[in-house]
C-alpha cells in the first residue's frame, strides 16, 4: 500500500516515475487562462488569514461544502472566516475521490510544508499553521507565483478594462514572471441579456466611439484590441455558454438592426437574432485575431446559473453552475469554423467543452481545420479537460480521446481556470496524470520504450507548445 501523497503519487511505473521526477517537474509554468486579480499581483497583496487566500472567490470549494448539506452561513454568508474555514476541514474526509481532496493537500504540503490530512481534528493545528505562514513575505502574492515557478499567466479582462494594473507589474523589474492580459469580450455579444445598453454606453465612454451601429460598435472594438495589442496580449477567450451559436446574417442592415434592438430594448433580442449576430461577431474577431496572431480560445457548453434564487442572492461564479448537453453544438461548431476559414478569418483556436461527450466531437472536428498554419503548429487544438472534467477521470479521457483521434505530442497541456494564487499544484497533478498515463502506454508495450523520445513529448506538451503557440 502507497503511502497518500508521497513522492510517486499518481506515479505507478517506472517510466513514469523518470519521466516526472526528471522531466516534467522541472518546467516552469505558462498558465494561459485563468482568472486571478491582476490588481492583487501589482498591491502584491498579504492575506490575513487561510480563508481569505484559500475559500475567499473559490466556487469549487464552495460547491463542495454545500454537497455536505453545509449551511450557506459558513460558505458566502457571514460567518467568520475561522467558521468558513472549519467547515471546510470537517467535509474533507467526505471529498473521497474529488479532485479538491487531492488539490487541497497538495496545497497544504506545497505552501505550507503540512504532510497531514486536513479534517475535523486537526482543523486548528491546519488554522494556525497556515496563519502563522501567512505573515512571512513569502507569501505574499508575487513570492507565490515565483516560488510556484510560474514563468507567465494570462488574466481574463473585458474591453473596458483599464489594464493600469498590468503597466503597474510590466515596470516592476524585480518581478520577473510576465503577467499578460487576456481579451474576454463576452458582453459585448450579449445582445440577448439584460444590461446590454449600460455595457455599450461603458464602451462607449472607454473607447471614445460614439457607438450608433454595427460598424462604430467593431471601431469600439477594433479601438480596444489596439489598446489589448499593446499592453502584450496574445490571447482572446470567448464564454458562449450553452452552446455554439451558428447562423448566417443576410446583410449589414440585418446586424444593425439586431443591435439597434438589442440596445433600445436592452437585451430583448429573440434567440435567432441573437444566435446570428455572434455567428457575425465571432467571425470580425477572428478576422482581427488573425491580424494580431492572437490564439483565440472557445469555452462552451455551460447551463450558467440554474438555482435563480441563489443567483439572485448572490450573483454568478459561485458554484451553481452545469454542463449543458445541447446537441447541436457539434454541428453548429464545424459550421462555423469553415465559415470563417473560408472568409481568411480563423486564427489559432483551442476549443473547450465542458461536457465530456464532446471529446470525440472535438477530436473529429480540430481534424478538419488543422492545416496551413504557420510556424509548425496545427491550426485548431483541443483545449485541456476542462473545470467538472479537470480531475484524474476526466483528463484521462480527454487525452485518451485526443491521442486516439490527433496527434497528442502537439497537446498544449494544463491550465488553472482559477482566481486562487495557491492553485498551481494543479499543474502539477497534470503532469503527474500525464507522465502516469504515457507510462502504462509504454509499460503496456503500446510505445515504445524510448526516454529521449518520450521526454521531448513530456516536456512539448507541459511547456514547449504553449510557448510556440501562443508566440509568447
Amino acid at each position: 500500500m502507497k503511502q497518500f501523497l508521497d513522492e510517486d503519487f499518481l506515479l505507478n511505473y517506472d517510466v513514469a516515475k523518470v519521466l516526472y521526477d526528471n522531466y516534467a517537474s522541472k518546467l516552469p509554468i505558462i498558465d494561459y487562462h485563468c482568472h486571478v486579480s491582476p490588481k492583487e499581483i501589482s498591491e502584491n497583496k498579504s492575506y490575513s488569514n487561510i480563508t481569505e487566500l484559500w475559500l475567499g472567490g473559490d466556487h469549487y470549494k464552495w460547491r463542495a461544502i454545500r454537497s455536505c448539506g453545509v449551511a450557506e452561513k459558513y460558505i458566502t454568508g457571514d460567518a467568520s472566516d475561522y467558521e468558513k474555514f472549519k467547515a471546510y476541514a470537517t467535509i474533507m474526509p467526505k471529498l473521497m475521490g474529488n479532485p479538491l481532496y487531492h488539490w487541497s493537500h497538495l496545497e497544504l504540503k506545497r505552501y505550507f510544508g503540512y504532510d497531514g490530512i486536513l479534517n475535523a481534528d486537526t482543523c486548528d493545528e491546519v488554522w494556525n499553521l497556515c496563519n502563522q505562514k501567512l505573515l512571512s513575505p513569502k507569501m505574499r502574492v508575487k513570492n507565490i507565483i515565483k516560488s510556484s515557478g510560474v514563468e507567465l499567466l494570462c488574466t481574463t479582462d473585458d474591453p473596458t478594462d483599464s489594464l493600469e494594473y498590468h503597466k503597474v507589474i510590466a515596470e516592476d523589474k524585480e518581478f520577473k514572471t510576465k503577467v499578460l492580459p487576456a481579451w474576454r469580450p463576452d458582453k459585448a455579444l450579449k445582445v440577448d441579456v439584460k444590461g446590454y445598453r449600460s455595457y455599450i454606453d461603458l464602451l462607449k465612454s472607454v473607447s471614445g466611439v460614439d457607438i450608433t451601429d454595427i460598424k462604430t460598435l467593431k471601431d469600439a472594438l477594433i479601438k480596444r484590441m489596439d489598446f489589448f495589442d499593446e499592453a502584450g496580449c496574445k490571447t482572446a477567450d470567448h464564454g458562449i455558454d450553452n452552446y455554439i451559436p451558428f447562423a448566417l446574417y443576410k446583410n449589414e442592415k440585418q446586424l444593425d438592426d439586431i443591435f439597434k434592438k438589442a440596445y433600445e430594448t436592452d437585451g430583448m433580442t429573440t434567440p435567432e437574432e441573437a444566435d446570428t449576430f455572434k455567428t457575425a461577431m465571432l467571425a470580425f474577431f477572428g478576422s482581427e485575431y488573425v491580424k494580431r496572431k492572437w490564439v483565440m480560445q472557445i469555452h462552451y457548453g455551460v447551463n450558467r446559473n440554474p438555482n435563480t434564487k441563489f443567483f439572485a442572492k448572490i450573483g454568478p461564479d459561485t458554484g451553481f453552475d452545469v454542463i449543458d448537453g445541447n446537441a447541436s453544438s457539434g454541428v453548429n461548431l464545424a459550421k462555423l469554423l469553415n465559415f470563417m476559414y473560408s472568409d481568411e478569418a480563423l486564427p489559432r483556436t483551442v476549443i473547450y467543452s465542458i461536457n465530456p461527450n464532446d471529446n470525440e466531437i472535438i477530436g473529429t472536428i480540430i481534424g478538419a481545420f488543422q492545416n496551413d498554419s504557420d510556424g509548425g503548429m496545427p491550426r485548431v487544438m483541443q483545449g485541456s479537460a476542462w473545470w467538472f472534467n479537470d480531475n484524474n477521470t476526466g483528463m484521462r479521457a480527454q487525452m485518451i480521446s485526443l491521442a486516439n483521434l490527433s496527434a497528442f505530442g502537439n497537446f498544449l497541456g494544463m491550465l488553472t481556470d482559477s482566481r486562487s494564487f495557491i492553485s498551481y499544484p494543479r499543474h502539477e497533478y497534470f503532469r503527474r496524470i500525464l507522465c502516469n498515463l504515457i507510462g502504462e502506454w509504454v509499460e503496456n508495450g503500446e510505445y515504445p520504450a524510448d526516454i529521449e523520445s518520450i521526454a521531448n513529448i513530456i516536456m512539448d506538451i507541459c511547456y514547449n507548445n504553449t510557448k510556440n503557440y501562443f508566440r509568447f
